[in-house]
């Protein structure tokens, strides 16, 4: 019965990766629809939809405007991509909690657990974790947006990289992505040599990084505070999946942390 647990288990990685791969691919062509509708709504392309607009009107509709199908079918394909992200993202949230219950009821649960924490984490840095879009309203044109951008957590260390914010690159860096995949690998690695005299030395180890445990939920905090701080009339940030995946690996994090604690304390 156990090996069996085990066996459903590990199958079940495999609808979960796919479901957070899935949410990565909405999510992406999510952002690229919604750059192009930017592109659409600068001051030249609302010029150009005007101007089709009064084509469309003079000609009384034999003349289509290509700029208004062309922005509708963009929205369309838009909101499709959003449902069908966070859709993705509702299963792999279901096929998680399946997994951490079967693993539960048996003497995998720590590894599980550390497993589900880094596959969370991976995701949380790949997937878009905000949209920004700064706009503007300007007679007889309309709402232009004068920028857009898509801000994830890798995306947005190697903008700070390229701007000479090294000091604020570096630390998001170190506490959002090195510590904390070198902490899920330790743990991984303690849980599945613990029974070896070798893995006790890493004991201490993993001690001291339990002291960053939460560094990284307040580095990126600080991120989204900057990112949105200069949220106003003329400003719109959009949370993305990329976050979810982050909180469910702190979560996670958390949890793998407590147990992982227990199994060392009886070790010694």
């Amino acid at each position: 019965m156990k090996i069996l647990k085990i066996i459903v288990i590990t199958l079940l990685f495999l609808p979960l990766g796919y479901f957070g791969f899935k949410s990565y691919q909405y999510a992406k062509a999510y952002e690229a629809s919604t750059l192009s509708i930017a592109k659409l709504c600068d001051i030249d392309g609302l010029a150009q939809g005007k101007l089709d607009n009064l084509k469309s009107t003079i000609s009384f509709g034999f003349i289509e405007n290509k700029t208004k199908n062309k922005l509708d079918k963009l929205r369309e394909e838009q909101l499709q991509y959003k449902q069908l992200s966070k859709q993705s993202l509702y299963y792999f949230m279901a096929t998680l909690i399946v997994i951490l219950l079967l693993s539960m009821t048996c003497s995998c649960m720590a590894i599980v657990f550390a497993i589900s924490s880094l596959i969370s984490l991976l995701l949380g840095l790949i997937n878009p974790v905000l949209m920004v879009t700064i706009h503007k309203e300007v007679e007889y044109l309309g709402d232009i947006i004068l920028s857009f951008e898509s801000k994830g957590i890798l995306g947005s260390i190697i903008k700070l990289f390229e701007n000479s914010e090294y000091a604020v690159g570096g630390a998001i860096l170190l506490f959002s992505v090195v510590i904390p995949l070198f902490k899920i690998l330790t743990i991984i690695f303690v849980l599945i040599f613990r029974e070896f005299n070798f893995a006790h030395n890493v004991v201490n180890l993993f001690k001291h990084l339990g002291k960053w445990s939460m560094l990284d939920v307040f580095v990126v905090a600080i991120l989204l505070v900057y990112l949105t701080s200069s949220n106003s009339d003329v400003s719109k940030a959009q949370i993305q999946i990329g976050l979810y995946y982050f909180l469910i690996y702190v979560i996670l994090s958390m949890l793998t942390t407590i147990k992982v604690d227990a199994i060392l304390a009886k070790s010694n």
